[in-house]
């Protein structure tokens, strides 16, 4: 199947150019935003009332973006190509470029979430449930921008739906931007969901963050084995590849925050 003809320029004018991945970055971040503020405004979701304000949302909103840019960035400089940027250090600041870690942008924002917390006397760990509430969808529409740009494409397959990518040579690969999106983004999402206005998850705090971490785990650890390894770094130790290797720590967090939120309070 060939790659679909799609521009990952919007639109331009002059030098200026708006992209499907900057437009996917910001709709993640504005989504956030307002499914914060709607959480905040259903009390019946929690025990007594929201531990956070709407005016709360709207002042973390810049620590969430520099937290997530500069996470993301960092991490993708120290975890996937660090030899290559310590030769060339002013690289670093080319993000436009691309190179952009999931694990390093989930660390941005973790940091700025506690120093945000911190500051507002909020509690920590609901804060962390409603942000990982809103992150599969950040998380879907930054796969579909990869698959836009043609970019972190999956290995060679002969299923039907394989698709010929334009900068990975003519073997059909798996579309594993998609795989990443549906398990990632909209699975994950309905899951939380669920569990937000169904099973009252926000009653438990930590529970939904748990949830978030395992499940994004799992799913990134299954889709690796259909993605193609950064070529300058291929499998690491057991034959597992960078972003396996970054699940699991993800995967026995989440399990651990998902056993601490049910454990019984005790007297």
């Amino acid at each position: 199947m060939p790659f679909p003809d799609i521009n990952e320029v919007i639109f331009q004018i002059g030098p200026f150019a708006i992209r499907w991945y900057s437009m996917a970055f910001v709709f993640g971040i504005l989504f956030g935003w307002r499914y914060l503020i709607a959480l905040a405004n259903r009390p019946q979701l929690w025990t007594n009332k929201s531990p956070y304000t709407k005016l709360d949302v709207d002042d973390f909103l810049p620590f969430v973006t520099f937290g997530i840019i500069i996470g993301g960035r960092l991490g993708y400089v120290l975890f996937y190509n660090p030899s290559y940027y310590i030769a060339n250090p002013q690289e670093i600041y080319a993000v436009w470029k691309g190179g952009m870690s999931f694990h390093g942008g989930l660390l941005g924002a973790l940091l700025a979430g506690f120093l945000f917390v911190r500051r507002r006397n909020i509690a920590a760990w609901s804060w962390l449930d409603v942000m990982a509430a809103s992150a599969p969808v950040g998380l879907f529409l930054g796969r579909i921008a990869n698959f836009i740009n043609a970019e972190l494409w999956g290995r060679p397959t002969d299923l039907p739906w394989g698709i010929i990518f334009p900068t990975a040579g003519p073997l059909p690969r798996h579309p594993s931007q998609l795989y990443e999106a549906t398990l990632e983004g909209l699975v994950l999402f309905i899951v939380l969901s669920y569990m937000i206005f169904a099973r009252n998850a926000l009653r438990r705090p930590g529970l939904v963050t748990g949830i978030f971490a395992l499940g994004y785990g799992v799913a990134r650890f299954i889709v690796e084995y259909a993605r193609e390894p950064d070529g300058h770094l291929g499998t690491l130790a057991f034959g597992l590849t960078m972003g396996q290797s970054l699940s699991l720590p993800l995967i026995l967090a989440g399990i651990f925050v998902i056993w601490r939120s049910l454990k019984p309070a005790t007297a």
